[in-house]
């Protein structure tokens, strides 16, 4: 099995998770020769049958959000630019728009200089980016 002399290295691989398993396997066992069942967290909510009390239910009420939605049609667009969005096609789905009425969006909101077009080339052709000026997003936000 092992030469006289390496018998040390066997004993190594065998002690040091034994080491680590073994307090872990005592605690558990005394807990439940104790008769003691210890929840690993406290437990704050009253739970029966799977379903959480009322009362538990006011602790996490949720927070009012502090930004509404935007109501009009202009702001909706220009929220989706401020997030990120820079595609026609991708504004178009994320906001349920037709063509032209977003169409029409957009042109106001670059006659209003809120809003700045780029017509890039790209390996596939030529493409439309939409990005919100400085103006654009102190509206937005404002």
């Amino acid at each position: 099995m092992a030469e006289n002399g390496f018998v040390w290295i066997y004993l190594i691989f065998l002690l040091i998770p034994l080491s680590r398993i073994l307090p872990r396997l005592i605690k558990k066992w005394k807990l439940k020769n104790s008769g003691i069942a210890k929840q690993p967290f406290d437990n704050q909510f009253q739970v029966s049958n799977n379903t959480i009390s009322e009362s538990s239910r006011d602790t996490f009420r949720a927070q009012p959000q502090r930004e509404s939605k935007p109501k009009s049609t202009d702001m909706l667009v220009l929220g989706e630019l401020n997030h990120g969005t820079k595609n026609f096609d991708v504004l178009q789905k994320k906001l349920g728009i037709d063509n032209e009425t977003l169409n029409s969006v957009l042109e106001d909101l670059e006659n209003q200089r809120l809003i700045r077009v780029e017509q890039k080339q790209g390996l596939f052709g030529s493409k439309v980016e939409l990005y919100p000026t400085e103006e654009g997003i102190k509206k937005y936000y404002s």
